[in-house]
């Protein structure tokens, strides 16, 4: 038996048994060395299932899409009639169609519309399509040498300029866009992971866990007790036993036993919102605490939708041959303008309102 004296103490290595954060190195989806590289769009279930069972994933995404859209498009007369002859599955129109990419490169990274032209090379139609079919194939220079649509087995090849192509942040050589929810997944799942682990919290604080100390132990009468009193606890119904019979016990945490999850889960929508690049008060929220603070959060907001119309317009331009521009909702531009002239040379300047060169 060892000697109980303070020199035989030992430290521990903890630099061995815990792991440092760190983040793994990445490369490029760069064109390979072949004459070809095909590029599958990855993910799109999965980024689908996010979007469709997050709410504020759901929120912001919309958002971004609706905003970028605007008032809608405003062009000459020609390529007005023209985009308004843009009927998608029927249902569609030039509008509802961008939008609908702009959702889509959010969650899958791509987005793809094929397009319908006369005889004459007319553009007469733009069909949104499913990335999750859609393999992108380039040539030994990197250039995109057509697309590929995988519907049940069978494979349609498209030209490059039979298919209208956004794709979303792209970098570098990479053959694809970035995804937004590749950056925001863990901020995801920890929020909800909190939320589920404290609804579970509420339900049981309504339907509290108990332990009964039954006089028998016999199996029968505990599989009989057993059904009697779940069938009660459905029930919500009170439950009479002789004296002694039974001993219940309340199963509890004592208060403030455990951490309050509330705060963390505000931090990790507070972090999500900020990560997206939508404020709340875009979405109906109060996240800014003064007024001033939420015209501030507007307008970067603004800036941020403005270069997205201005992708969007310049894509437009050189895969469909039109000339179009989207309109903003409303601007506070003008407005902090005037409070500036009210309240002097310390409020917002003009400069900070407005997006420079290659901001």
């Amino acid at each position: 038996m060892g000697e109980k004296r303070i020199d035989s103490a030992v430290a521990s290595d903890l630099s061995s048994a815990m792991q440092d954060f760190s983040v793994p190195s990445e490369s490029l989806d760069s064109p390979g060395d072949g004459k070809e590289t095909r590029w599958p769009i990855k993910n799109w279930k999965e980024n689908l299932g996010y979007f469709n069972q997050i709410p504020e994933l759901t929120a912001t995404i919309n958002a971004k899409a609706t905003w970028t859209i605007g008032k809608g498009f405003k062009a000459d007369p020609q390529t007005t009639f023209i985009c308004d002859s843009i009927r998608g599955n029927k249902m569609d129109t030039f509008n509802t169609i961008l939008e609908n990419m702009i959702r889509t490169y959010y969650i899958a990274g791509d987005s793809f519309a094929e397009i319908i032209r006369d005889k004459e090379e007319n553009l007469i139609n733009l069909k949104c399509l499913n990335p999750g079919r859609i393999t992108i194939v380039t040539g030994e220079q990197g250039r995109v040498k057509r697309y590929e649509d995988n519907w049940k087995g069978k494979i349609t090849k498209f030209k490059p300029e039979q298919i209208f192509h956004l794709s979303r942040n792209r970098i570098g050589d990479q053959i694809h866009g970035v995804s937004v929810i590749t950056s925001v997944e863990n901020i995801i799942l920890a929020r909800n992971e909190a939320i589920a682990d404290y609804k579970i919290v509420m339900h049981r604080n309504v339907y509290p866990r108990m332990i009964f100390h039954l006089d028998t132990d016999d199996d029968d009468e505990i599989a009989a007790f057993k059904t009697k009193m779940d069938n009660t606890y459905k029930l919500n119904e009170n439950f009479y036993v002789p004296k002694d019979v039974v001993i219940p016990e309340l199963m509890a945490v004592a208060p403030n036993a455990t951490l309050d999850p509330k705060a963390w889960i505000e931090a990790q929508g507070d972090f999500f919102y900020e990560a997206v690049g939508v404020p709340q008060i875009i979405l109906g929220g109060s996240g800014e605490f003064t007024e001033a603070s939420a015209k501030i959060a507007y307008l970067a907001f603004q800036q941020n939708i403005e270069e997205e119309q201005l992708f969007i317009e310049e894509q437009i331009g050189i895969q469909l041959g039109l000339e179009i521009e989207l309109e903003f909702p409303a601007s506070l531009e003008n407005e902090l303008l005037s409070d500036k002239a009210k309240d002097g040379a310390e409020n917002i300047q003009p400069n900070e309102t407005t997006a420079g060169s290659g901001q």
